[in-house]
């Protein structure tokens, strides 16, 4: 029997499997509360066999820890019903269901919920939230260890399978890391006075619920920063916690996120190692009997079933893989692993949740809107001709979800390999896991029968000539030229990814979109040896990038010697001998500047390749337009408006307007998923 497919026992809890997601916020929440996009997003995990869901990430219990990025709120009562209501939801699926408290102390805002100072064990600043902490009186000590027990006996209340005390990072991990901890009263100085808080909080809370219900604790393993939490101290730490026989997990983590780069490592995105700290993790259970939970960028089953097998940890967190397939244990359990939507570590869902947006799947786009998107597409009643044009990701999930659906389906890619901009894209060495995305997609097409036509640059005549229900074009877009003067003597990002142009020298690489393409564009650039300055007229490098993801590519670009500018624009380029003379804006002062470089590249976005849309509109039943309202509601968007017309057609992603990975899954999704 698979390792991971084995159960668990956790006192009197059995768990049916080893895998489960660890508590994360999604900022799904509404009010502070579970509601139903919370509680339907974790029942899409326990109905796709998980063995434990762990809600609430960081899960505040006081005034003065405010959510910075969506979190639950369970410092009153109000949260008890909806508590019960998602529980009895994951469980009626067969999955356990914990949840997670915390306060955060120093790692939140001050000028957000009450305005209240935060508190710390000292008033070290930490660099990612960036407040300056209240130093905790002994009162406020007190007041925090019974909003602790208080909160756990809500969650108690609220039906949990058990609770875990969130420690890593965290106002408990604050007092225990000498990094934030200079007190010198009772609770700072050696380690027995930097445990106290935390001793005393697990005991105040195995007062509050009782002998027999689960109580675990998310800690660290070993803070990796100097100066910091070190593997020995870790160890004396996890082995004291046991020594008050009132844990009954220990959820082990490793890294010190206080910053961005911080963050990467503990939350990785591309261009991190996978899966770092699993010997930190087995270190801790070598040395304690207590069953290890881990989570930490483990997003394949491979390496999962490594870590179980090999006794590293005893349940292993793929959360992150989790919102890419909530449906990947039972999958495994039926022997179709291959069919597993990968986490390829795009770092989306992360990354919004730290933009104060809610978490969606890079490439999933049913996550998170389970109320109106499957996961599982359903057979149509009857099957129908579907004629796509574009294999990109748009296109291929397009295709994937017809063909679940049972339609005929005809893909035209005018290129000789599907893929569409990805192929670009996984280029730059930082980001090269991208292509995990299309990999998926074209397997998953081939494997339900989608016939493939490459290398097919298809006219309008050729789209009819196959008498087609629906037409889905998605041909995404073409780099648009910047319009200053010169532009001419500009090169795109495209034609440097594509290898169409070798560059070398000295390159100014001007970015107006602020996204991963410019960055990957550089990434390749200077591999190839090339002096490169990015020039943007954002206040920002990668301005529309989230925390982890420009915190990696960002230190690999500068660690090659790309230099960067701000608030510059473009304003023309002209030949000086066999260089180019470039004029730049100051976008605040107005003032120009000059350079002379060898070559000039542009990100600027792409133009819609919509012609052949065009073209086919007069024979379409709905005139080409998509009725938003329906789109919204999830339900079909195709309406007649055009007796003479004999198919529906749609366009979307890039070929509507210039946008991302997720925006084209998504379109594909509300588009195809009723047809």
């Amino acid at each position: 029997m698979d390792p991971l497919l084995q159960p668990f026992q956790i006192k009197h809890l059995t768990l049916r499997n080893r895998i489960i997601s660890t508590a994360h916020a999604p900022s799904y929440q509404e009010g502070g509360h579970p509601r139903e996009r919370y509680r339907l997003y974790h029942e899409e995990k326990a109905k796709g066999g998980i063995g434990l869901t762990i809600i609430g990430g960081s899960t505040n219990i006081a005034p003065d820890s405010p959510s910075v990025f969506g979190q639950l709120y369970a410092g009153d009562d109000s949260i008890i019903p909806w508590f019960r209501e998602l529980t009895d939801g994951v469980r009626s699926h067969g999955a356990a269901v914990m949840c997670q408290i915390t306060h955060m102390g120093r790692r939140t805002a001050w000028d957000d919920g009450h305005w209240l100072p935060v508190a710390g064990p000292s008033g070290v600043r930490e660099r990612a939230h960036r407040s300056f902490p209240k130093v905790m009186e002994p009162e406020d000590i007190t007041r925090i260890i019974a909003d602790f027990s208080d909160a756990a006996k809500r969650c108690q209340d609220g039906g949990f399978d058990g609770i875990e005390l969130l420690s890593h990072s965290h106002l408990l991990g604050q007092f225990l890391s000498p990094l934030v901890n200079n007190r010198d009263d009772d609770y700072g100085g050696s380690l027995d006075n930097r445990m106290r808080l935390t001793l005393q909080v697990i005991e105040a809370v195995r007062d509050a619920v009782g002998s027999d219900f689960i109580l675990g604790m998310r800690v660290t393993g070993d803070e990796l920063a100097k100066g910091g939490l070190e593997a020995e101290e870790c160890v004396e730490i996890a082995q004291k916690i046991e020594a008050t026989g009132a844990v009954d997990f220990l959820n082990v983590l490793a890294g010190a996120p206080y910053d961005d780069l911080g963050l990467a490592g503990w939350v990785a995105p591309m261009g991190m190692p996978a899966a770092p700290h699993l010997t930190i993790a087995g270190r801790i259970r070598s040395v304690v009997d207590l069953p290890i939970f881990h989570a930490g960028g483990v997003a394949d089953i491979a390496t999962a079933r490594h870590a179980v097998a090999n006794g590293l940890v005893d349940l292993i967190g793929m959360t992150r893989a989790h919102l890419a397939d909530p449906y990947l244990a039972q999958k495994l359990s039926r022997g179709d692993e291959e069919r597993i939507r990968p986490c390829v570590g795009l770092g989306y869902c992360v990354d919004r949740v730290n933009q104060g947006k809610a978490a969606v799947c890079g490439h999933n786009a049913a996550t998170g809107r389970e109320a109106k998107m499957p996961h599982i597409i359903q057979k149509a009643p009857e099957a129908r001709k579907v004629v796509i044009v574009g294999g990109g990701p748009g296109g291929l999930e397009a295709a994937r979800i017809c063909a679940e659906r049972g339609h005929n389906v005809v893909l035209f890619e005018a290129s000789d390999r599907l893929g569409g901009q990805i192929n670009l894209a996984a280029k730059g060495m930082t980001r090269r896991q991208i292509w995990g995305t299309a990999d998926w997609l074209i397997n998953e097409v081939t494997y339900l029968g989608v016939v493939q036509r490459l290398n097919y640059y298809a006219e309008p005549d050729d789209i009819t000539a196959e008498n087609p229900d629906v037409v889905i074009i998605a041909t995404g877009g073409w780099p648009e030229a910047l319009d200053v003067p010169g532009n001419h003597l500009t090169t795109s990002s495209w034609d440097v990814l594509s290898g169409e142009s070798r560059l070398n020298g000295d390159i100014l690489l001007f970015d107006e979109v602020g996204e991963q393409s410019a960055l990957v564009c550089a990434d390749v650039m200077a591999r190839a040896n090339c002096s490169v300055v990015l020039v943007t007229p954002d206040r920002m490098v990668a301005h529309e990038l989230g925390p982890t993801n420009s915190a990696v590519v960002l230190r690999d670009l500068a660690k090659q010697g790309v230099a960067f500018e701000c608030f510059f624009d473009l304003v023309s380029v002209e030949m000086d001998g066999n260089r180019k003379h470039v004029t730049l804006r100051h976008v605040l002062t107005g003032e120009t500047i000059n350079r002379v470089v060898d070559h000039v590249v542009v990100e600027h976005g792409v133009t819609p390749m919509d012609e052949l849309y065009h073209a086919l509109k007069p024979g379409a039943r709905n005139n080409g337009q998509l009725d938003y309202t329906a789109m919204i509601a999830g339900t079909i968007p195709f309406t007649n408006t055009n007796p003479a017309g004999s198919y529906d057609l749609a366009r979307l992603g890039d070929a509507v307007s210039s946008r991302n990975i997720h925006a084209a899954v998504y379109d594909a999704l509300r588009i195809c998923k009723d047809i």
